[in-house]
């Protein structure tokens, strides 16, 4: 039977063959032959709860391979109860959930007298156990802890003293090794990490219509003190800029890196019209210029909320379902999930609804773009203090001004938001009208924006300054000056002096009526 095997883990990119063809996979690929091999962005989830920690890995491979796997080095040794498939969808929704969004606003009737109410206006509410395997083999210094099969998964778990003898394990294996990879593993090895190999059988994998493979997200959990996510291996063959999102999961508990700089997105931000065409590369160069300002190494937060709110909401929030599936079962004992993929009922709980542990679960989103100079070791993750922002927040009523950036808070609300404005343009025939009150579309429904998904394949040649109508103050970036002959988005319309007119067409009403009665009174 035909093999490959992706070494993965949970981020970055090495190649054991066709290495120039595959971007942002879970680790590297490999295959008997030179077929091309191809991912997409890596996004891998991280529940954490003490010194638990349940990790999940979105497996979007595309590529002709029959068969291949991947390797997480892993601390402990892991059996069959702590790894489990899970359905497509869990991470469709966490990206849907988090992802940069655009929102669109209108500018209400400036004339309106709202009855007495204690607000002024649309502003928000302010938020403020180790397994241990018998062993099977042991071929040199390399030896096979635990064996077993999951969903398409078929898993060996392995340990090794010598960096050279688990290269020559996978060699003998038939697994085609790049050069450097016994020194990529080297450090693993000091630490005394297990290899978690996870084989594919392709006779239980689900194709597309187009015949190419959909695995199902593969989750594990385990017990550690440590915190992070190995990527070491991942940077060996990387090939040009890779993009990698993490999601923490965690009761009460924001979390950012702790051996790279931490940087939050820039957010509410008012952009042209325009945007709403192009949101994805916007986004994608305003996330370039943010991580370039930080030397290029940043990791950007974008998102820190509780994960049974969203506001606005691209897609319903987390539920019971979701928050199982990606370990709360296993870390909170919230009722469990079926992981076999296509499934995720939860048994125990028909009705659905948060219990237990799972409201109080605050969904991170880390993003990093990255090469091989750029992200050079694991990434090491710390508790971190509460943020808020990217809301329809006022904070000077008298101007109408909302919050600029992340601010420090007692409840995570942030999220990178960006907002469309369509000044009023309809009469004002009142004598004090109130200006910048925003909300809905006066008489009639707009649908929601799409956020701004599947980033790393974004066109990214948008010039940043054609579609920001913000202050550059604003964003504390740089912006990029507009191309030669580039001819700026066209500033909103001024609105209609329709008081004027009101008033114009009052006077010729009067004099009309005027002339109109002294006309009767000399009548004979």
């Amino acid at each position: 039977m035909k093999r490959g095997l992706a070494i993965g883990l949970a981020a970055g990119v090495m190649l054991l063959t066709a290495p120039r063809q595959s971007q942002a996979f879970c680790g590297f690929y490999v295959a008997p032959t030179d077929a091309p091999l191809v991912a997409d962005a890596t996004m891998v989830s991280l529940m954490r709860q003490g010194s638990r920690t349940a990790i999940t890995m979105s497996n979007n491979y595309k590529g002709p391979a029959a068969d291949f796997a991947m390797v997480v080095p892993v601390p402990v040794v892991l059996q069959k109860e702590m790894v489990k498939t899970l359905p497509p969808d869990v991470f469709q929704k966490l990206e849907a959930l988090s992802a940069p969004r655009l929102v669109e606003y209108w500018e209400q009737d400036p004339c309106y007298e709202p009855p007495q109410t204690e607000g002024k206006h649309a502003s928000k509410k302010k938020s403020d156990a180790p397994g241990s395997g018998g062993s099977a083999q042991n071929t040199a210094a390399v030896k096979i802890e635990a064996q077993f099969a999951v969903g398409e998964y078929e898993v060996v778990v392995l340990s090794a003293t010598e960096s050279d003898a688990l290269e020559k394990w996978l060699i003998d294996n038939k697994y085609n090794i790049p050069k450097g990879a016994s020194s990529a593993l080297a450090p693993y090895i000091k630490e005394q990490q297990k290899f978690f190999v996870a084989k594919i059988d392709i006779t239980k994998v689900k194709l597309d219509d187009k015949g190419v493979a959909v695995l199902s997200p593969l989750r594990f959990h385990y017990e550690s003190s440590d915190f992070r996510l190995p990527v070491r291996l991942g940077l060996l063959n990387a090939q040009g800029k890779q993009d990698l999102i993490v999601y923490v999961l965690a009761t009460n508990q924001r979390y950012e890196v702790a051996n790279y700089p931490n940087v939050t997105a820039p957010t509410n931000i008012d952009v042209s019209d325009e945007t709403r065409n192009s949101f994805n590369s916007f986004y994608a160069a305003l996330f370039d210029a943010t991580v370039e300002k930080s030397g290029g190494k940043a990791i950007v937060t974008e998102y820190a909320w509780m994960s049974n709110s969203c506001d606005p909401c691209p897609t319903p929030p987390l539920g019971d379902r979701e928050i199982s599936l990606l370990g709360g079962d296993a870390l909170l004992g919230m009722a469990s999930a079926d992981g076999d993929a296509g499934a995720g009922v939860i048994t125990g709980n028909p009705g659905g609804g948060y219990y237990g542990g799972g409201s109080s679960i605050v969904l991170t989103r880390l993003h990093a773009r990255y090469d091989a100079t750029t992200l050079t070791e694991d990434l090491v993750f710390r508790a971190a203090q509460p943020i808020v922002g990217g809301r329809e927040f006022v904070v000077d009523q008298a101007t109408g001004a909302l919050e600029k950036g992340a601010q420090g808070s007692s409840m995570n609300n942030f999220q990178a938001r960006y907002a469309i404005r369509h000044p009023w343009s309809g009469a004002i025939a009142c004598a004090k009208p109130r200006r910048g009150v925003w909300g809905g579309k006066p008489g009639g429904y707009a649908p929601p924006l799409p956020p701004a998904t599947g980033l790393a394949a974004a066109k990214r040649d948008v010039q940043l300054s054609s579609y920001i109508v913000s202050s550059a103050a604003d964003l504390g970036i740089k912006l990029d000056a507009p191309p030669a002959g580039a001819k700026p988005p066209p500033p909103p319309p001024a609105p209609f002096p329709w008081g004027w007119l009101a008033v114009a067409g009052a006077l010729v009403v009067v004099i009309s009526g005027a002339a109109y009665a002294a006309s009767r009174k000399y009548q004979v």
